[in-house]
């Protein structure tokens, strides 16, 4: 075991020094500039400002650029299909949200009732998917926002004007479907095959951990792209029919890199090569056909696997009906139809305890952030249910780090919005100040919450101001207003729920060790079929993604969640380890090695599920021993080594002497 540096003594300045878990809080993610979604942004939330200055109608032209708002932040989505869902589902429980706001506005209790029921349905819309998801905010926010402004014109003209300013930038959005359907589905599948060359130009360095990830994630996101799509279509759409075949083919590739891996001999290039050459055949097809492979002579089964699978992808690229090809071998199914899933969705939300606990932590925030406003007569302060709404949407991550990072984002968005308020003079000025303004949404919003907050905040003021005309006096009273929402969103929805500040990540990573178990028993058994036992292990290595998500959010907590986090963090890449080994062991049997007994097989389940229990009994990681019994040239003898580092590193350091 390496030797522990001694810490050194505290300087002068160490007082100073902010925490760790906060440097990771701040620290900006690096990603490219969506520069098309930068340019709808702008557009969409600057044209209803001039339209409305143009008619006379400003109040009108910043209810719809606060529509826009609503659409440019769900404007997420790669694939133009998934577009439709991401922005104009959200807009009409948006609407529904402002009416019933608008409806109860100057009702005092009445209006804290209503949103208080609002906010329990909407946390527990937030657990049925991402559409839903935001679905649900945008219901709470509107309901909020409508509770706490009038709304100029009849009742029904603020929904109206907000939905059509979210649907303008989903017109935007799709201006070049068309000319460019089925492109980024294309694009999602090139682009895994890219990260699988990747990761066999990594087998056997220290890179595979990582190329390995990147691989999971771009498969995540190629599925769910292709299938999303493939479902509405009801399988007859021959593109994304060739497309899930597309990636069903690369799976034996990407089942041979751990046992390339394992190995610790490097794929020749030329395999690596041709991945890349098949992905931009994928991503741009044409009519020529597609060359045979040119590989050198497989001198180890994971070479000869990946020879092989490389063939079947071209012939499957010059195969002009792939639909039989997909019918045998569909490695995750037809999805359920959409009624089907809808209906699965409400049964399943009504019936979940985390469902209710997500809506009534919520529920009670908002109630409380309402009543406030109902007994303190603080004029326009729904700014204070609004935080709470951005602060503690349930399934957003962590609730404690996301009140700092609204604090800190509201407080640098008010320097703008301040400069903005008190030197441009309000009228046709608004409209450059908020083309600038608003590209910046979609810059900061891949930077994070924090900077996402800080880009939104001065629009959301300028849009009130353009409602209101208060001027610079809003500045003031809306950095209080966050700061109380975030105490609010502190104390009664993280340290009343003991849920929050106890880390319930064992309890995850426990579920995936015990699947793991199952997955060991049926690699290795003749009842599981190949394609049962594929869609086990994606289903493996996409819960195992979650974990990581999760695992990254908990990191940003303050202890000691953040330090237990930090703690359990090598055991995730063990049992990912786990699962490579067991998928290398797979292909070394189709290519030749023995089968390995019942009796072995068992016993690397067992101790699976032994290490399961223990991270389930206890919150801290507690000492499991792991002995196994056995040949070591059996094929198992690497995955059980995998096995026993795993429950060692369950295992507390012996104490010093």
């Amino acid at each position: 075991m390496p030797r522990r540096e001694s810490p050194a003594p505290p300087g002068p300045l160490s007082a100073l020094a902010p925490p760790p878990w906060l440097v990771r809080t701040l620290k900006p993610q690096t990603a490219p500039v969506p520069w098309a979604a930068v340019a709808r942004a702008s557009v969409a939330m600057a044209l209803p400002l001039l339209i409305g200055l143009a008619t006379g109608q400003p109040a009108y032209g910043a209810l719809a650029s606060m529509g826009a708002l609503s659409g440019v932040i769900g404007d997420t989505a790669d694939a133009y299909r998934m577009r439709i869902f991401n922005i104009a589902v959200p807009q009409l429980f948006g609407a529904i949200g402002v009416t019933i706001g608008s409806l109860v506005f100057g009702h005092g209790w009445v209006a804290v009732g209503v949103v208080t029921l609002v906010a329990l349905v909407s946390g527990m819309m937030s657990t049925i998917g991402a559409v839903a998801s935001v679905s649900g905010l945008l219901l709470l926010l509107n309901s909020v926002v409508g509770a706490g402004l009038p709304m100029p014109g009849e009742w029904w003209l603020a929904p109206a004007l907000m939905t059509s300013g979210g649907l303008l930038v989903l017109l935007l959005a799709l201006l070049a479907w068309p000319l460019r359907s089925g492109i980024p589905e294309r694009a999602a599948v090139a682009a895994t095959y890219r990260s699988v060359a990747a990761l066999l130009e990594a087998a056997g360095t220290e890179r595979y951990d990582e190329a390995r990830t990147a691989v999971t994630a771009s498969l995540n996101q190629s599925y769910d792209l292709v299938l999303a799509r493939r479902t509405r279509a009801h399988g007859r759409n021959p593109d994304l029919v060739r497309l899930i075949a597309q990636l069903n083919a690369i799976t034996p590739v990407i089942e041979a890199a751990p046992a390339a891996h394992q190995c610790g001999v490097p794929m020749p290039p030329e395999f690596p090569a041709e991945v890349r050459r098949l992905a931009d055949e994928v991503a741009s097809p044409g009519a020529a056909r597609v060359a045979e492979p040119v590989l050198p002579e497989p001198l180890e089964p994971s070479a000869d696997a990946v020879d092989h699978a490389l063939r079947h992808v071209a012939e499957l690229l010059n195969d002009s009906d792939p639909h039989g090809v997909v019918h045998v071998d569909d490695r995750l199914g037809r999805p359920a139809a959409l009624r089907v899933r809808a209906r699965r969705a409400a049964r399943n939300v009504v019936l979940s305890s985390a469902s209710w606990r997500y809506g009534l932590r919520l529920a009670l925030c908002i109630g409380i952030a309402q009543s406030l406003v109902s007994l303190i007569d603080v004029p326009r302060s729904y700014w204070v249910a609004l935080t709470v709404t951005f602060v503690l949407k349930p399934d957003f991550g962590s609730v404690f780090s996301r009140a700092v990072l609204r604090a800190i984002g509201t407080a640098a968005g008010l320097v703008v919005a301040a400069a903005v308020l008190a030197e441009v003079p309000r009228g046709w000025w608004d409209v450059p100040v908020m083309l600038v303004l608003a590209a910046l949404i979609p810059v900061l919003t891949t930077r994070g919450y924090g900077y996402q907050t800080a880009a939104i905040t001065p629009v959301i003021l300028l849009l009130s101001d353009v409602l209101n005309h208060q001027g610079f006096g809003l500045v003031l009273p809306r950095l209080v207003d966050s700061l109380i929402g975030c105490g609010i969103s502190l104390v009664a929805g993280y340290l009343l729920w003991p849920e929050s500040w106890h880390t319930r990540i064992g309890d995850r990573l426990a579920d995936a060790v015990a699947d793991t178990a199952s997955y060991v028993e049926s690699a290795f058994g003749t009842a599981v079929d190949v394609a049962a036992r594929a869609r086990m292990r994606r289903g493996l290595y996409r819960d195992l993604s979650v974990i990581r998500t999760e695992f990254q959010r908990a990191l940003t907590e303050p202890p000691p969640m953040g330090a237990r986090a930090a703690a359990w963090w090598p055991l995730v890449i063990a049992v990912e380890r786990i699962v490579d080994a067991t998928t290398a062991a797979r292909v070394r049997i189709r290519h030749g090695a023995g089968e390995p007994g019942l009796t072995e097989v068992g016993e690397v389940a067992r101790q699976l599920r032994e290490l399961a229990q223990g991270l389930r009994d206890s919150e801290t990681l507690e000492e499991v021993s792991a002995s196994f019994m056995g040949a070591q040239e059996s094929v198992l003898e690497p995955l059980r080594q995998e096995v026993a580092a795993a429950r060692a590193i369950a295992s507390p350091a012996p104490p010093r002497e």
